[in-house]
């Protein structure tokens, strides 16, 4: 650490900011019930995430994973199609593992905020009446009752680290829940649609991919309003705008 030459600001905002200082993560947040969260939930976890190396509120101390993030929402991934099975295989070594003790979101805590954004878009001229309505039907397929799984809940591919074609770990579990573990496949597949078949295939199992094809519609719905207000452009290519887009 003593030699370091630089710090950088991996993200920030007014709720939590991540800086690297050479090896070490420093995640500052202001919610300290998101970084219990984090830290137990990492301790759970069947598959490789960082090492907790210290924690003194507000900040908490982690270890760098080798290997490079799966990719970018909005650029073409660089990882091969066995990188992305590896991932699908990881998801579901991590969705057979045993619940976390405390709550996830309800079905209808999830479909109360859908519809509150998808009014605030539309009332705010945000987004297209028609994009925002459509969008609201295909979401519907994933408000149905499911199986709680150990699901991470932000589990988009900035998250998962490989080298080559190998899982290295995965990072931010503030979000982690008892949830529906086709949120986490169409969270890992946002945007990067044709990487969908990889994910499954090394996930193993029969999914309907109707719910995951919802699932995106939602996530970028409810997603649009807190990106506008942290700085972050959902209308860049590839990102929650054409993802909507593509649903049409």
């Amino acid at each position: 650490m003593a030699d370091v030459d630089e710090v950088e600001v991996v993200v920030a905002h007014h709720e939590r900011a991540t800086l690297r200082v050479g090896d070490v993560f420093l995640k500052i947040d202001a919610d300290q019930t998101r970084t219990d969260i984090e830290v137990e939930a990492m301790a759970m976890a069947p598959i490789p995430t960082p090492e907790v190396l210290w924690r003194k509120p507000p900040v908490l101390a982690l270890t760098a994973l080798p290997g490079t993030a799966l990719g970018r929402l909005g650029e073409p991934s660089p990882a091969s199609s066995a990188a992305w099975a590896a991932a699908g295989a990881a998801a579901r070594l991590l969705h057979d593992a045993p619940l976390p003790p405390w709550p996830g979101r309800s079905l209808d805590e999830i479909a109360s905020h859908l519809d509150a954004e998808c009014d605030w878009l539309i009332t705010n001229g945000v987004l297209p009446t028609d994009l925002v309505t459509h969008n609201r039907r295909v979401a519907g397929a994933a408000l149905r009752p499911w199986t709680p799984a150990f699901t991470h809940g932000d589990l988009q591919i900035t998250h998962v680290f490989v080298d080559g074609d190998a899982i290295t770990g995965v990072i931010d579990w503030s979000e982690a829940a008892p949830g529906d573990a086709l949120f986490d496949l169409a969270t890992l597949t946002l945007g990067h649609e044709e990487h969908l078949d990889d994910v499954v295939a090394g996930y193993g199992t029969d999914v309907d991919l109707d719910v995951i094809r919802a699932w995106w519609s939602l996530r970028s719905l409810v997603g649009v309003r807190w990106l506008v207000e942290h700085g972050f452009d959902p209308s860049a290519p590839g990102c929650e705008v054409d993802v909507l887009r593509a649903r049409m």
